[in-house]
């Protein structure tokens, strides 16, 4: 159901250990993530700690799940000893399988953790198909 569709996320990692973990619109920082699926419903858990909810956008365009989200840093009059958070644009995309119903997704924020629920699409779930017996067999129907 879900696919991710960064290769690359390895050598990000890296990149981001080598150069530091500012994030930038060319090179997000990571937002880590859960996701499964429990009964008819796909869920989606997303960590970003510090994050405003009005700073978050999610968008779905031909099954292609993005979330955006930013933190800025604290203003220029400050003198930081450390600055190890990671700040500026953290984004994420996700390929979501045929299966689910993009037009019913749901997002709460709460606690530095974003959740997305979105439904398993009707013609997607499981279904038993009546079989019946064709003319001049045996007239014992069978359920399948």
């Amino acid at each position: 159901m879900l696919l991710r569709t960064d290769p690359f996320r390895d050598l990000e990692r890296l990149s981001q250990q080598f150069f530091g973990s500012q994030g930038t619109l060319a090179h997000p920082t990571m937002m880590p993530m859960d996701a499964w699926r429990d009964e008819d419903q796909f869920h989606i858990e997303l960590d970003l700690p510090g994050v405003s909810a009005e700073s978050i956008d999610v968008d779905v365009e031909q099954n292609i799940l993005t979330v955006e989200a930013r933190r800025d840093g604290p203003d220029d009059s400050r003198e930081l000893t450390t600055a190890e958070r990671p700040r500026g644009v953290f984004r994420r995309q996700l390929s979501l399988g045929q299966g689910l119903d993009t037009s019913r997704i749901q997002a709460t924020y709460q606690n530095g953790v974003l959740s997305l629920t979105i439904p398993v699409a009707e013609q997607a779930k499981p279904r038993k198909v009546a079989v019946h017996p064709g003319a001049g067999q045996n007239q014992t129907a069978i359920n399948a």
